[in-house]
This record gives structure tokens, C-alpha cells and sequence, in this order.
């Protein structure tokens, strides 16, 4: 008898997946990219899929089914690869040397450092912190200096 009652995972087709034509998908692609990636609104603490929705003229399905279909995840996970991505980068700037990781968590949008520590860990599979210490510059070992030849001297 199996210690564990595992079976396999079924999958179901999601109806609402197939209702988005091609042309619609690409165009909402490009919308979410904008207002996500380059208007950088995965900083708001508060945006949310509803939001983003409305803010490029469609519903929260659409919005789901092409985040799923174009990048395989969901809102969140979309929103906190971006938010990870310019985490990895503050903490790799010297600039920001000295912030700690509630200061770089709130920085880029999460809305704890608890958040930010499981998302950075899912995406990277190290602690931020971890991070930061790899990405620092390692001081070089002190070089003894090569003894000076005294040359003979001639008298």
C-alpha cells in the first residue's frame, strides 16, 4: 500500500483562454507591457489586475487569459518578476549600499518584506539578502609587497 495518496494532476481547459483572438492578445500584450514594465506601475503597492484592466480599456479575464497564455503566469507573479528584476539591480548598485531590504521591498512595490523575500526566493532561489552579499565586491587579499633586491655596492 502507497504511503501517499498521489495522483496525477489533471488539467482543465480554461473556456475563457480561447475567447481572446490573436490580434486582441498581441494588442493587450503590448498595453500591459506599457503600463507594467515601462510605465513602471508594478511600484504601486495598491495596483492591481483591475486596475491594469481598466487602465487599457478591457476586463480582469482578458487581462488574465493573456498574461497566461503570452508569459505563463498570473497578475502577481507578473507584477513581481518586475519588481524583483529592479530589486536584483538596487541591491547590486552601490548607490543604495545601505539600504535594508524593508527599504529596497517598499522601493519597488511589495507591500512587506515577507512578500518580497518569497517572490525574490521563487524567481532566484536565494534570499535577497544572499544576494547582495554574492554581488558584493570581495576585497582583495593583502599582497605582501616582493622584498627589494639590495644591489651590491662598489666602494
Amino acid at each position: 500500500m502507497a504511503k501517499y495518496n498521489i495522483r496525477e494532476k489533471k488539467t482543465k481547459e480554461v473556456t475563457y483562454l480561447n475567447l481572446v483572438n490573436p490580434e486582441l492578445m498581441e494588442t493587450l500584450e503590448n498595453r500591459i507591457i506599457d503600463y507594467i514594465g515601462n510605465k513602471k506601475m508594478y511600484k504601486e503597492k495598491a495596483y492591481s489586475a483591475k486596475r491594469l484592466a481598466y487602465d487599457i480599456g478591457t476586463n480582469t479575464r482578458y487581462v488574465s487569459a493573456v498574461l497566461n497564455v503570452r508569459f505563463g503566469m498570473n497578475y502577481t507573479s507578473f507584477v513581481n518578476r518586475y519588481r524583483v528584476s529592479e530589486a536584483m539591480q538596487i541591491l547590486k548598485d552601490d548607490r543604495y549600499r545601505g539600504m535594508t531590504m524593508e527599504d529596497v521591498s517598499s522601493m519597488v512595490g511589495f507591500a512587506n518584506r515577507q512578500s518580497f523575500y518569497a517572490a525574490f526566493y521563487r524567481f532566484e532561489g536565494i534570499t535577497p539578502r544572499q544576494y547582495k552579499l554574492s554581488s558584493e565586491p570581495k576585497p582583495e587579499k593583502m599582497k605582501v609587497p616582493e622584498p627589494i633586491e639590495q644591489g651590491t655596492q662598489e666602494q
